[in-house]
């Protein structure tokens, strides 16, 4: 039987990246993730965790890809980062090729996944909420197996970390 929710809060943002960045290194190719959470609740940070735990270089770091719908980072294996939030339709998603990415080699991370979850499949989803200064509450819910898997060593892994060190 694998973990099928979890929620857990963070403190600060360094705090919120680094859960991101465990999450990363347990992360597998071919995982769908979506995000969701109001502006400036900590997605983009949760994805520069998960960039930095995938082993992307710092010279090319992950930040909001809102402008240009899609970042590709380069670590162990691609970090595909799409932000929906200036999408209209689920039509323009399949212009980008979302679908190749989504079915592909590396991990697909999509921000603002809310305005068009019902037509998006995934293996995990993660909403984030501001609870007031860095504070963030991270709800996580798998899809599937493989979700459910990762979710399991990720709650081992952060019970496990001092983040005061």
């Amino acid at each position: 039987m694998t973990l099928q929710v979890w929620e857990t809060t963070t403190c600060s943002a360094t705090e919120t990246r680094e859960l991101g960045r465990i999450f990363g290194r347990l992360a597998e190719a071919g995982l769908v993730v979506l995000l969701s959470g109001q502006l400036g609740a900590g997605k983009t940070c949760f994805a520069q965790g998960v960039g930095d735990g995938l082993g992307v270089a710092p010279s090319s770091p992950v930040t909001s890809p809102s402008y240009t719908l899609l970042n590709i980072h380069q670590g162990r294996f691609p970090l595909y980062h799409f932000d929906l939030y200036r999408l209209a339709q689920v039509d323009d998603l399949a212009d980008l090729g979302y679908d190749e990415y989504a079915e592909g080699e590396g991990l697909t991370l999509v921000e603002w996944a809310d305005r068009m979850s019902g037509a998006l499949i995934s293996s995990l989803e993660v909403a984030i909420e501001s609870l007031g200064e860095d504070r963030r509450r991270l709800h996580f819910a798998a899809r599937d197996d493989r979700g459910g898997e990762l979710l399991g060593q990720l709650v081992r892994k952060w019970t496990a970390v001092d983040i005061s060190s």
